[in-house]
């Protein structure tokens, strides 16, 4: 599925998804459906119905009126996260090998490109977007919404922001990114889904090193 093909309610979800997930509405931030409704010039009816949608996620809390909050992250969770997304989005990547197109190899290059890029730049801000772009656009690719939409919640719960500011960590990434674009247009597909895998536990495993510090 492609962003052409979203309704407007589903755009503003994903605007939001992608700007909690990368820190640009960092946990504990007042979202206000008019604000929200103003910066994507659209109407508040797909803002509220995103927003209910984002909180029936984990994304919010309150998603009235007045605005929803952004949920705090909470540490003693996250192990349980971490293996069921290890185990949904290695399920994700095995689908999107065997529908990847040539159209899909040259949007997920660029995307790979641009992370990068922003990684050697120092640009934690772009590079927690784009990172959020690159593994959507495979996880589309791969067209299992049931499992995507489980893999969602789970993003809701786990510390990216947190993941993404530790030094060197951006650098890092785009290896493994960059690893794991080769084997998918390889159509390795065990080896796409264990570099999946392996690019969870490792910025995981970065952050409770750094926490323990």
């Amino acid at each position: 599925m492609t962003m052409e093909y979203r309704t407007k309610e589903e755009q503003v979800a994903d605007f939001l998804r992608e700007g909690i997930l990368s820190g640009q509405f960092p946990r504990g931030t007042r979202l206000k459906q008019v604000e929200i409704a103003e910066l994507l010039k659209t109407s508040i009816t797909p803002v509220r119905e995103a927003l209910k949608l984002l909180e029936a996620e984990g994304y919010i809390t309150g998603s009235s009126y007045k605005g929803a909050t952004v949920v705090p992250f909470d540490v003693t969770a996250s192990s349980e996260i971490l293996m069921l997304r290890m185990l949904l989005e290695a399920q994700l990547v095995r689908g999107a090998v065997e529908k990847l197109q040539t159209s899909d190899v040259e949007k997920l290059r660029t995307l790979a490109a641009e992370f990068e890029a922003a990684a050697k730049k120092g640009d934690s801000s772009a590079a927690r977007a784009i990172n959020y772009r690159f593994h959507r656009r495979i996880y589309d690719i791969a067209d299992l919404p049931h499992t995507l939409h489980f893999v969602q919640i789970l993003w809701a719960r786990y510390p990216f922001d947190l993941i993404n500011r530790l030094s060197g960590r951006a650098e890092r990434a785009a290896a493994e990114h960059a690893e794991l674009l080769d084997q998918m247009i390889a159509g390795d597909t065990a080896g796409a889904m264990l570099t999946t895998r392996r690019h969870i536990e490792t910025g995981w495993a970065e952050l409770r090193t750094s926490l323990n510090e």
